[in-house]
């Protein structure tokens, strides 16, 4: 089904449906009374938003706000650009060719710090997505017995070559647990293998002409090694890090500062495709129709939605139903900006050398994230609000990340830079 022909299926009493459905209140505290945008003082400042992605799963709700129609409720009409690679999304938001877009949260974080590109401040609105990546090793390795973090381990020390592990971007999501997990299991990603950047869709098809050993990536491309026959998945990112944020929608501050209005309608837009993402299994299959078609991803709509479900299976015939699969919003819960959050990347990226020396953690990720911007969208779409900027949670290691002590946690590593 193509992207026009879905639209056309969905007709705009089924998206009222839908988000009625997704309305229900949950635990993050009392709803905001107020409505979507109004005529005069909260109007858009700008009416169209261009607003680039990646061809990844975790693009769907910028995609849907748009497809839907969700944008027009709220006064803007969002322009979902296809973008090539993550450091093409980076030069267009630094210069302005961008809005805004669906992109890496470490490299929002990485260019407003200028350790991946050009110095520029930046901003984060909104968490688009939990979850739902995975690391995925080589046909070729899972033959000789490297199957997890440990088997891998012992086959690097058995087996002396140099093996080749793949990211998205230095500063990216990908790159951070990729690195997190490798060293878990005692393999320092700096020392004991060459790592190399690849834009996501390109992972598989490098895997398979045996560019790489592994790589981590989103969804569809750790499922579409499996469906290809190249790859097994390691393991998932979500039992790296239970709900760890993953993709943001991230601008410039300089563009906040000039559209704020625009900024907060494009925030509650994407917040309510999300709702309606997550609010039934019908609407996550209509999603997986829409963003197959070649104007997004560009795959089979079975490689998309198998794990937009949960079912997952890992290449070596385990099937496991997952319950924290890609989530888009979790009655509220994925979507805030939490401080703590991206002061952990800040953390890793010290960790790793990226940053040369520590920053005010809390400072940064207060000029990044745009709580109060957040806390405003949230409203007008009638979107729960956690109570708190900072959570906490445990990772793969049992080391606990709850925001508190930045400093001491990103030098607490044995495996470091």
């Amino acid at each position: 089904m193509t992207a026009n022909a879905d639209k056309s299926a969905i007709t705009r009493r089924s998206v009222l449906k839908a988000g009625a459905a997704a309305g229900v209140a949950g635990a993050f505290g009392a709803l905001s009374t107020r409505g979507a945008w109004a005529a005069g003082s909260d109007k858009p400042e700008k009416e169209e938003v261009k607003v680039g992605f990646i061809p990844l799963t975790d693009c769907a709700s910028v995609v849907m706000a748009s497809v839907l129609g969700i944008d027009k409720k709220y006064g803007i009409k969002i322009t979902p650009s296809k973008e090539a690679s993550w450091p093409g999304v980076r030069d267009k938001l630094v210069n302005g060719e961008l809005d805004a877009a669906h992109v890496l949260y470490g490299l929002i974080y990485g260019v407003h710090l200028g350790v991946s590109g050009p110095k520029k401040d930046m901003a984060v609105l909104m968490t688009l997505n939990n979850n739902g990546q995975a690391i995925t090793l080589s046909k070729k390795l899972a033959d000789k017995g490297a199957v997890d973090g440990p088997s891998l381990a012992k086959l690097m020390k058995s087996e002396k070559r140099e093996y080749t592990f793949a990211q998205t971007f230095p500063t990216g999501t990908h790159a951070m647990w990729l690195y997190y997990w490798l060293a878990a299991n005692g393999i320092d990603p700096m020392k004991d293998a060459k790592i190399i950047t690849v834009p996501p869709p390109q992972m598989v098809a490098n895997m398979r002409v045996g560019n790489m050993d592994g790589y981590c990536v989103g969804e569809p491309w750790g499922h579409r090694a499996i469906a290809d026959g190249i790859g097994i998945t390691a393991i998932t990112t979500q039992d790296i890090w239970r709900d760890h944020p993953e993709k943001v929608l991230g601008t410039s501050a300089e563009w906040v500062k000039k559209y704020p209005n625009t900024a907060r309608a494009l925030t509650a837009a994407v917040l309510e495709a999300g709702k309606w993402i997550d609010a039934s299994l019908s609407n996550k299959n209509k999603m997986a129709e829409t963003i197959a078609d070649k104007s997004y991803v560009n795959t089979s709509v079975d490689v998309i939605n198998q794990r937009i479900l949960g079912r997952y299976q890992n290449g070596l015939g385990r099937t496991w139903d997952d319950p924290n699969y890609m989530k888009f919003y979790n009655d509220g819960a994925v979507n805030f900006p939490y401080l703590s959050d991206g002061m952990w990347f800040l953390t890793q990226h010290k960790r790793w050398g990226l940053l040369k020396a520590d920053v005010d953690y809390l400072a940064v990720a207060k000029q990044i994230n745009q709580v109060d911007l957040y806390r405003d969208a949230a409203g007008m779409a009638k979107v729960n609000v956690p109570r708190d900027s900072m959570r906490s949670t445990k990772l793969m290691d049992g080391v606990v990340w709850d925001g508190k002590n930045p400093q001491a946690y990103a030098s607490s590593f044995t495996i470091k830079a």
